[in-house]
């Protein structure tokens, strides 16, 4: 029973190497999702994760013989770091063993702390076989990362904390959940202090391990794993934390990479913290829980559960970060081939926020407009924009849910220079990034030149850049550098910039 934990909860030993966290107000998240939200903030640790709770009070309770011969764990790096730490604190040997697609920053961290740190495997689940085999070999102590009663009693003081910061039982608490030791600890400690309160675990759509057990009624073993939430890429429940999930969660919800980016944003707004993937899982699940269920007017929290990542998954993260949150929508638009067009084609757009531009000349025929808008979540109007499109003529494919173009096809939009094109000019400008001054430079431009290349990406800075190329017979050539001088914005002429040459300008005829 679930009650037997409460105990082992209450005098898990955690302190000496774990700092109480704070229970933080989410206002601007709240506001959004028009519920009282709150974020427990176990980012804050030492070793920036949970993991040191439940890792310190397995060990701390080993005897002198296992002390002695030493540790060994597996991890993709929060329990590696968690174990580390405790091995550190103790005076025990630690040999960590890490996927070698653990990003560098844990490595590093695990490596900083004194532990021994062997790369095997691609996931958590290829390192734990190593693990266990060094058990056999070197006569290590196995430290489990959540199927153990001491480890999942330490992450359950997260619990404990949470309801004394509360002062009042919360309607919603939303848990991240990997192999389910932080769900299953806080669960059995919730279920019997609050038992009024909902506890939702989350899991990624590509790594949901106990959603397909709760399914099968019986643990099961994932074919694969998404290694986006790295923290939480596990093929299979524990048995113990699968026992206590089932007795103790009301519900395990699934969420996108998308929509963990946009929860990393989200947990940056009100706390200027950068929580990684799986720590920002909770808040994710939260969100879409809320959404799809109509919560409106309830008290709910979630645990930003770790903040590990490498600082270049940045760019993929805030990248993905608008469409999570659907306030970006990409349209493919087959605009017609001749001077003026892509002008129009903005002025029906209207005053709308352009977030991306991509186009390269195709045929002499018709033009494909790659465009990013920014839009509202649940507003209609973007709709109400395609239909407004289609009735001016132009053919338009939503892609704002098409995995292909987010990922791939909004960077390689672009191709050689069409050999219908002899007179190509191309330059790199810079305008001041507000409404309406990418229509303000077409206009200026007027219908004289038609442009064959236009690549523009908002970018949040002071300044928005562009590259167009423009069909500029020779005798025009002096015409067109005077109107980009009237206009008054940065240009530099890249006609024959080698990256040009190589890639986007005319094939070399030989």
């Amino acid at each position: 029973m679930a009650q037997s934990y409460i105990k082992r909860i209450l005098n898990a030993r955690v302190y000496d190497v774990a700092r109480e966290t704070p229970l933080d107000a989410a206002p601007l998240l709240s506001a959004r999702l028009g519920n009282q939200a709150f974020l427990k903030r176990e980012d804050l640790q030492p070793v920036f994760s949970f993991k040191c709770r439940g890792a310190y009070n397995k060990m701390i309770h080993l005897d002198e013989a296992a002390r002695a011969g030493g540790v060994v764990a597996a991890s993709a790096g929060n329990h590696a770091q968690g174990v580390a730490l405790a091995a550190s604190k103790l005076g025990i040997k630690a040999t960590i063993v890490m996927p070698v697609t653990t990003p560098l920053i844990k490595v590093d961290a695990v490596k900083a702390l004194g532990a021994k740190v062997v790369m095997h495997g691609d996931s958590f689940d290829e390192a734990a076989v190593r693990a266990r085999a060094l058990t056999e070999s070197e006569g290590f102590t196995f430290i489990h990362p959540f199927d153990d009663p001491d480890v999942i009693a330490g992450q359950g003081t997260v619990a404990v904390e949470l309801v004394r910061q509360a002062q009042q039982p919360l309607d919603y608490v939303f848990v991240c959940c990997g192999g389910g030791g932080l769900l299953a600890g806080m669960a059995a400690y919730l279920r019997y202090v609050w038992p009024q309160t909902r506890i939702i675990g989350v899991e990624p759509e590509d790594a949901a391990c106990v959603q397909a057990a709760l399914d099968k009624g019986r643990r099961v073993t994932l074919r694969e794993v998404g290694l986006f939430a790295d923290g939480c890429a596990v093929a299979q429940v524990g048995k113990e934390t699968f026992r206590l999930i089932r007795e103790c969660v009301d519900d395990v919800i699934t969420v996108s990479t998308d929509e963990i980016c946009a929860a990393v944003k989200d947990i940056f707004e009100d706390t200027r913290a950068i929580a990684e993937p799986a720590g920002a899982l909770a808040v994710a699940g939260m969100k879409k829980y809320a959404a799809e269920h109509d919560v409106s007017g309830a008290s709910m929290a979630a645990t930003v559960s770790g903040a590990n990542t490498n600082f270049d998954r940045l760019r993929y993260i805030s990248e993905r970060t608008e469409i999570g949150e659907r306030r970006e929508a990409v349209l493919s638009v087959t605009i017609p081939e001749r001077p003026g067009a892509f002008k129009a084609f903005c002025h029906a757009i209207g005053k709308r926020n352009v977030t991306e531009f991509n186009y390269r000349y195709e045929t002499a025929a018709e033009a494909r407009v790659f465009v990013g808008l920014t839009v509202t979540p649940g507003d209609e109007s973007l709709n109400a924009l395609q239909d407004a499109l289609r009735q001016k003529g132009y053919r338009v494919l939503d892609m704002t849910d098409n995995e292909t173009a987010k990922l791939h096809l909004r960077h390689m939009v672009g191709g050689r220079l069409s050999k219908d094109i002899s007179d190509e000019m191309v330059f790199r400008v810079e305008f001041p990034e507000r409404p309406g001054s990418l229509l303000q430079f077409l206009t200026v431009l007027g219908n004289e030149y038609s442009i064959s290349l236009f690549h523009y990406r908002n970018h949040g800075a002071a300044f928005g850049r562009i590259l167009v190329g423009m069909q500029v017979p020779e005798g025009k050539r002096a015409g067109l550098r005077k109107a980009l001088n009237r206009l008054g914005y940065r240009f530099w002429e890249e006609t024959d910039n080698p990256a040009y040459r190589e890639y986007l300008g005319p094939t070399e005829r030989t």
